[in-house]
């Protein structure tokens, strides 16, 4: 099955509430949504007395995340709240609160629309710096939300080059980084995927060989295939079909039976994205792809990225379609004309 949903709550969604965005998907036709986490900042503060005792899901004031103890986070949503614990918050978050994650899950879950979540765009894990720390502390959190929200993969890119420091250091550290995050990442449990995303730019690290690496050296990774920023790092290299489907028989094998990947229409320059684009704009075409993935027939995500969002990801759709209309009427003619030469034999 190939699925087709925009990045964010549809532009055109009147409400702007994550319930709102899932049922506006559903309404379109459309069968994936990716939260994107622009403001994943988190704060701390005592419980109040009423709160002693509860849980993460009991508390309606506030979206809190994540209890301190003694230092120490703890991240079960059943663990009761003690007096001298610390709460972690998010001014921000993607529901009032924490508690209601699990009835918005199960209402994607009933409109049929596959959940993911994207970090904030500004991640740096290549050092042990608070700035990587707090990386890391976002990336967490979002594994949180979708765990409670009972959805498919957290996306995420993992740092960059500073050019004062080699790159195999700023490697090295990222790699130290990740493997202590998926540590934590599968001691609590934690269901989503843990996606490593291409990225499009050359001084950041992400390229397809680097995202398959990481993903094979370090177990509950996938990789995450960004078509746009893909196609600006090959500087233009995503052209026919097997252009397509030659990246993605690399990423198959690693993605657990699921594909997830982005697309949407791209400016680059030697190598680098400068901008996305509506599809119809550049030479990133969506066609091929609809073809590499009919012919290989996976378990797809694609993440509409463009600036249309929704109206791009209905869009592909009707392509992927109209693609596979094609096809099915051409290997009809020709079984038609196969067995009409096998009878005047």
């Amino acid at each position: 099955m190939i699925r087709f949903g925009p990045a964010g709550i549809p532009l055109s969604c009147k409400g702007r509430t994550l319930e709102d965005g899932i049922e506006d998907v559903h309404n379109l036709s459309l069968s994936a949504l990716e939260i994107q986490m622009v403001r994943a900042g988190a704060y701390t503060r005592p419980p109040e007395d009423e709160e002693v005792g509860m849980t993460l899901n009991d508390i309606e004031e506030d979206f809190v995340i994540e209890i301190l103890r003694d230092g120490e986070p703890i991240s079960d949503p059943e663990e009761p709240i003690e007096e001298e614990d610390d709460l972690v918050y998010m001014p921000s978050g993607v529901a009032h609160t924490f508690g209601d994650l699990s009835v918005i899950g199960e209402m994607a879950k009933r409109l049929d629309v596959n959940m993911s979540i994207h970090t904030p765009y500004y991640m740096d894990l290549g050092s042990e710096s608070d700035l990587a720390m707090g990386c890391i502390d976002s990336i967490r959190y979002a594994g949180l939300i979708m765990n409670a929200l009972d959805g498919d993969i957290v996306v995420t890119s993992l740092g960059l080059y500073d050019g004062k420091r080699p790159r195999e250091e700023v490697d090295d550290c990222i790699y130290n980084n990740v493997a202590g995050l998926m540590d934590w990442w599968q001691g609590c449990g934690l269901k989503p995927r843990l996606g490593i995303e291409v990225t499009g730019q050359q001084d950041v690290f992400g390229s397809l060989e680097q995202v398959l690496d990481i993903c094979e050296q370090i177990e509950g990774l996938t990789p995450v295939l960004n078509f746009s920023h893909l196609h600006s790092r090959m500087n233009g290299g995503l052209l026919e079909a097997d252009d397509f489907k030659d990246v993605l028989e690399q990423v198959e094998p690693l993605s657990n039976g699921r594909i997830h990947t982005a697309f949407s229409g791209v400016d680059y320059v030697d190598g680098n994205e400068k901008r996305l684009t509506p599809i119809k704009k550049g030479d990133l075409k969506f066609e091929p792809l609809a073809e590499a993935l009919i012919e290989m027939r996976p378990e797809c995500t694609v993440i509409s990225t463009s600036p249309l969002l929704e109206h791009d990801a209905m869009y592909m759709r009707i392509i992927h379609e109209r693609v596979l209309s094609k096809k099915v009427a051409k290997d009809l003619k020709e079984k038609k004309k196969a067995e009409a030469s096998a009878a005047g034999e």
